[in-house]
């Protein structure tokens, strides 16, 4: 088999990451040699590969059902929103420029063909790769120089799956309006629809998938399920809105509640997932006091905009609910961003340029952001007592560098000592931190810190014994089953094989009328 397929979806969470990732697993399985690929990411959770280049999770995840690693080619372009208006723009995994939604329309062109170089060296090394788009390809507003959707499937001559989302309702409206608001050389491209989170018996859609096959020459592959539980490495912060799996029951007589801040510009919040693995862990995102006080751990995830969201906390009162845990020994946990907000100080005149602004006290550390973005994977040993001593591993991406304040003034210990001797994150008390993403994925540190929180709280918690990598490939598995058991695999195969298919018929709306007038 050769050949390359574009993954489309008719809004934002339609499916397009999970569907992608199910035809890698599907396709990995049966021998192919793939790869994914997402031209443009617009994603605060990122990863880092091994040659220290920043892509979107869901690409370093896509890789993993393709039982490969992770590399800049997947995901040439990233786009990191760090407020309302700008975002830091990397390419091929490296900083580039940082761009308005305006400004970055003029960048475009400059990105088109390490875009398409970076597709064609995939083409050439693997036998099939499986392209996802963004948002969506119905934002005419943004057609022109699209980098993603059908200015990639036009630039490379890819076939285009159409994914909508039923659960949301209106989904032959989505298919069929995404379509038609298409011109007529971006529609020829529109080769199949999908069906996505299907509740019930899918043989009542079959009167529909007909009529869909009438209106637009194009047939439906499939209609998957609806399956709880599909939130893995999530690429935006919408899946935060779905509800969460209930925890799998205790294996001691006691639970654990873990309180993620749901920042505003929250970034890597997938650092948390490994957390809700754990059997008797429940993991809830929530910007209320209420629960920062009254839950077994609090974590400060990681942001693309820290001192927004230290302004944001204080406005909130959750640095009052915050301070109060610290003073009665409850366990909070601050990642990247969320640690550096834990510290004295924060010199910033990178990503805010706000100057020196005061943290939250809680941890004897002052931060310096550089313009320089440090990325690296890391690895170490637990040093203070809540991660047991423990081997750990995990990556970096940050601007910020936070150090220890003035020699003699410090309480507190190393959070972890790297394999080069040096220190890493901090503990004062019962309030943690450190630099590290990824760092709960290993089994060890993370069960060593829950067993840390339940004795501070008088919990009789205990950990399972399923390692974490174990519930990944399950995940991974479950894609891969979805797409085995509810998609036409030879309609697909003749996709990949065959390319963009003739002969499909243009729905014509592009008539001129009137002009709009404001009211």
């Amino acid at each position: 088999m050769s050949g390359a397929l574009l993954v489309c979806g008719t809004a934002s969470d339609a499916g397009k990451s999970l569907v992608t990732a199910g035809i890698c697993r599907s396709l990995a399985r049966r021998g192919v040699r793939v790869a994914p690929f997402k031209a443009q990411n617009m994603a605060n959770n990122s990863a880092v590969t091994a040659s220290g280049a920043e892509i979107g999770r869901a690409q370093a995840m896509q890789a993993a059902a393709c039982g490969i690693e992770p590399e800049a080619a997947m995901n040439p372009v990233l786009i990191k929103p760090a407020g309302e208006t700008s975002s830091q723009v990397l390419l091929m995994g490296r900083p580039y420029a940082n761009a308005t939604a305006r400004s970055y329309q003029e960048l475009k062109a400059s990105l088109e063909q390490p875009v398409l170089d970076a597709l064609s060296g995939l083409r050439e090394r693997f036998d099939a790769v499986i392209c996802e788009g963004a948002g969506s390809p119905a934002e005419i507003n943004l057609r022109s120089r699209d980098l993603a959707n059908m200015g990639l499937a036009r630039a490379a001559d890819l076939p285009v799956l159409l994914v909508g989302d039923i659960d949301r309702g209106g989904v032959f409206a989505q298919l069929v309006g995404t379509l038609a608001v298409l011109d007529a050389a971006d529609q020829r491209h529109i080769a199949a629809f999908l069906i996505n989170k299907f509740r019930g018996d899918a043989t009542v859609l079959a009167p529909g998938l007909d009529m869909l096959h009438d209106l637009t020459g194009r047939c439906s592959l499939g209609t998957l399920p609806w399956r709880e539980g599909l939130w893995l490495d999530a690429e935006d912060s919408l899946a935060l809105q779905a509800p969460q799996l209930a925890p799998a029951p205790p294996v001691g007589a006691d639970t654990l509640d873990v309180a993620v801040v749901r920042l505003r510009h929250i970034s890597n919040f997938t650092d948390v997932d490994a957390l809700a693995a754990e059997p008797g862990v429940g993991v809830r995102f929530t910007r209320s006091a209420v629960d920062v006080e009254r839950a077994d751990l609090v974590v400060i995830p990681g942001s693309k905009a820290t001192v927004a969201d230290l302004q944001q906390l204080r406005a909130d009162g959750l640095d009052r609910a915050l301070l109060r845990r610290a003073r009665a020994g409850a366990p909070i946990l601050g990642v990247c961003g969320g640690y550096q907000l834990l510290g004295e100080r924060i010199s910033d005149d990178v990503e805010s340029r706000a100057g020196v602004v005061d943290g939250l006290g809680l941890l004897p550390i002052a931060t310096t952001f550089h313009p320089n973005k440090l990325l690296r994977r890391q690895s170490g040993t637990g040093a203070a007592a809540p991660l047991g001593g423990a081997a750990v591993s995990g990556y970096e991406i940050r601007h910020g560098d936070p150090q220890p304040v003035a020699a003699g003034s410090v309480a507190g210990e190393p959070l972890i000592t790297t394999a080069s001797g040096e220190p890493e994150g901090w503990l004062t008390g019962a309030v943690a931190g450190t630099s590290w993403h990824g760092l709960l994925e290993g089994d060890a540190v993370r069960r060593a810190l829950l067993r840390w929180v339940a004795d501070a709280r008088g919990r009789d918690w205990l950990p399972g014994d399923v390692p974490f990598a174990a519930v990944r490939e399950r995940r991974l598995d479950v894609l891969g089953d979805l797409i085995d058991e509810h998609v036409d695999r030879d309609a697909l195969d003749a996709l990949l094989a065959g390319g963009v298919p003739e002969g499909l018929p243009t729905l014509d709306l592009h008539r001129r009328t009137t002009a709009c007038s404001a009211s």
